[in-house]
């Protein structure tokens, strides 16, 4: 059991630190002060440094932590400003923040988070761009029925043909990483038997929930944030709805599964199923995505186990 935590609260300059035995310490939030933190956690006996996660500023201190030997752990932001609140902490800085993330990891018993090998950071990365260059081809796209001018037209044009040409060269190099590693080739091939999932969505999968066919149905479902949450009460039956979980997952089955439907007699049946019993269209979005998840979990199991994963 890990008896002394360090929790740093993460800025884009700063690395505030906080251990119970050495208090409070500012940090640079660079490769020399990430290795004066390390030094400063080690000589105070740390076990394991919790950080949250910070929209990427903290992937630098986090990857460098393990690489210098000390274990590391992600947390989730919401989670330990609610457990601020209820802690009665309801000052923000970053010196209770990092005070309050050592805490909430010692109550919660948090174990290391297990740094992504070098092939899932570059697979996550050019996931991620290619996402962003998708989403610039649509905004130019839009643009277009709103423009006349001659130039302007041109300008439009020229920048989606940019555009284009990326996201045909971050395919390329998705498509590349994939044949060279033996566990996503088995797994693409798996994904791709359900017809509908294509590249893309095989992509997003394997660069942003690299647990699948690892976990139960309802630990992936609640893991992409298409678990519904409990809200009862007493006699209180609460509408239960979705929250947190990997947002470009969610977004991608919600897409895939309305396609994947139109293919599978099952899937449209349950679609059409809960539309007849007067679900609201949100709610059967969310469940046609997770049927559809849980649907490829299973398969990924299978893939799993056939190649000794």
């Amino acid at each position: 059991m890990i008896e002394t935590i360090c929790g740093v609260d993460v800025s884009k300059a700063w690395l505030d630190g906080w251990i119970e035995a050495g208090g409070y310490r500012r940090f640079a939030n660079d490769e020399a002060g990430i290795a004066a933190l390390v030094d400063w956690a080690g000589r105070h006996g740390a076990g394991l440094v919790v950080m949250e996660s910070s929209g990427g500023l903290e992937q630098d201190a986090f990857l460098a932590l393990w690489r210098a030997g000390m274990p590391c752990a992600l947390t989730n932001p919401r989670a330990v400003r609610h457990f601020a609140e209820a802690m009665g902490r309801l000052e923000k800085t970053d010196r209770i923040d990092a005070e309050v993330i050592a805490c909430f990891a010692a109550a919660r018993r948090l174990r290391p988070t297990p740094p992504p090998c070098d092939e899932q950071q570059r697979l996550s990365a050019l996931s991620a761009r290619l996402r962003q260059v998708t989403g610039d081809i649509t905004v130019q796209k839009q643009r277009l029925h709103s423009t006349r001018d001659p130039l302007a037209l041109a300008s439009l044009k020229e920048a989606i043909a940019f555009f284009n040409t990326q996201a045909k060269a971050l395919a390329r190099e998705i498509a590349g990483l994939i044949e060279h590693d033996p566990v996503w080739t088995a797994l693409d091939r798996t994904l791709r038997s359900v017809k509908g999932v294509a590249d893309r969505t095989v992509a997003t999968l394997l660069a942003e929930l690299p647990e699948i066919g690892t976990l139960s149905n309802k630990a992936i479902a609640k893991l992409a944030g298409l678990a519904p949450i409990a809200n009862d009460s007493g006699k209180r039956s609460g509408a239960r709805s979705i929250r947190g979980g990997r947002s470009s997952v969610r977004s991608i089955l919600f897409l895939v599964a309305d396609i994947v439907r139109k293919f599978d007699p099952a899937m449209a049946e349950f679609r059409q199923r809960l539309l007849d019993q007067g679900k609201p269209k949100m709610v059967v979005r969310i469940a046609l995505a997770r049927k559809l998840l849980v649907r490829l979990n299973a398969k990924a199991r299978e893939t799993r186990a056939e190649i000794g994963q």
